[in-house]
C-alpha cells in the first residue's frame, strides 16, 4: 500500500465574469491529494495521511477520497477552514496560483494521528508546502526519520513561493529530504528555481551520493531524464492538445510509481538496479499519463485502463 502525505485543498478556476463579480469552479486538489486519487484510479492501494477541515469544502474532499477508493483512515478532520487555491492560466495553459490558507486545515496535522500506520504500507510520499509549512512540517518530518529506514520514501518539492516565499526554507527541506528519500522527482522549472547555478545532472549526481536512489526530473515540453549511480535515461515529451498542466507533475508521479509498483522495484535495491531500457519504459509511461492530464481541464488524472 501507498501512504500519501500532505494537503489537501480545493483549486477554484476563474470562469469569467458576471455582472455582479467572477464565476469560480472549484475542484478538488492539492499536490498530494491528486497523487493518493492518481493511485487509487491507477488501481492501486492506497491511504491518504492529512488535515482536512470539517467546513463544505473538506466534506467534498473527504467523499471525493472516498469515492476513488482511498483509505481515509489516517485522515485527520480539524475545525480550521479549506484552503483554496485560486488558478489562473496563461494563453499556453500554464498556470498561476494564488493561495488563501493561512491557518487552514492542510496546516494542522496532530502526531498522535501518524503512531500507528496501516501494517501493509510499503512506500510514503511527501511532497508539496505540506513539508515547509507548520505544524504539519514537523509532523511529516517525524514520520520521515521514523520511517525511512524501513519503508521506501518517494519524495517531489513542488515548490509553491506563493504559500512559503523563502527559498532557502525550499531548499533546505529538499537537502533534508535528499538524505531520507528513495526516489526524488523534481521539476526543471523547480531544480532551477532553487539551485540556479548547478546544471541537472550535478544536482541529481550529488543527491545520488547523499543516498537517494532514483532521481528524476521533469522538464515539461522537453521531456524528462532519470539518473541512477549506474544509468541514464532520457524521453521526449509526448505531444497533446493542451488544456493547463494542472496536475501534470502529481501525474506524472502517480504513474511512475504504478510503474515500479508493477515490475516490483519499490525497494531502494531494485531502483538501483534498474538498467537504461528499464528506466525509459518508466519515463514513457508516467509522461503518457502526464500528457492525458495535460489534455483535460484542471487535475483530471486517467485511470489505469486509458495507459
Amino acid at each position: 500500500m501507498f501512504l500519501v502525505c500532505g494537503e489537501a485543498l480545493m483549486d477554484v478556476f476563474t470562469a469569467g465574469e458576471t455582472p455582479e463579480g467572477v464565476a469560480l469552479d472549484a475542484r478538488v486538489g492539492g499536490s498530494p491529494f491528486n497523487v493518493a486519487v492518481g493511485l487509487a484510479r491507477m488501481a492501486r492501494p492506497v491511504a491518504f495521511v492529512g488535515g482536512i477541515s470539517t467546513d463544505a469544502f473538506g466534506q467534498r474532499l473527504l467523499r471525493a477520497l472516498q469515492q476513488e477508493g482511498v483509505d481515509v483512515g489516517t485522515v485527520q478532520r480539524v475545525s480550521a477552514p479549506t484552503t483554496l487555491s485560486v488558478i489562473t492560466t496563461n494563453a499556453d495553459g500554464v498556470p498561476a496560483y494564488a493561495f488563501h490558507g493561512e491557518h487552514g486545515a492542510d496546516r494542522q496535522l496532530d502526531p498522535r494521528a501518524l503512531e500507528t500506520l496501516p501494517a501493509t504500507v510499503r512506500v510514503l510520499q511527501f511532497g508539496s508546502y505540506a513539508m515547509v509549512v507548520e505544524p504539519v512540517a514537523s509532523t511529516l518530518r517525524l514520520l520521515v526519520e521514523r520511517e525511512h529506514s524501513r519503508r521506501l520514501i518517494a519524495y517531489d518539492p513542488n515548490v509553491r513561493l506563493n504559500v512559503e516565499p523563502s527559498v532557502p526554507r525550499w531548499r533546505a527541506a529538499v537537502e533534508w529530504m535528499a538524505q531520507r528519500s528513495h526516489l526524488l522527482k523534481i521539476s526543471s522549472e523547480d531544480a532551477a528555481l532553487l539551485y540556479p547555478d548547478e546544471q541537472l545532472q550535478a544536482l541529481a549526481r550529488r543527491w545520488l551520493a547523499q543516498g537517494v536512489s532514483l532521481v528524476v526530473i521533469t522538464c515539461g515540453s522537453l521531456g524528462a531524464v532519470a539518473f541512477t549511480a549506474n544509468e541514464s535515461a532520457r524521453v521526449d515529451a509526448v505531444p497533446v492538445t493542451l488544456a493547463d498542466t494542472v496536475g501534470a507533475g502529481d501525474t506524472f508521479q502517480a504513474a511512475l510509481l504504478t510503474w515500479l509498483a508493477e515490475h516490483d522495484a519499490l525497494r531502494a535495491q531494485a531502483l538501483q538496479a534498474l538498467g537504461g531500457d528499464e528506466l525509459r519504459e518508466a519515463l514513457r509511461f508516467a509522461s503518457r499519463a502526464a500528457a492525458i492530464t495535460c489534455s483535460r481541464r484542471g487535475a483530471d488524472l486517467p485511470r489505469r485502463s486509458e495507459l
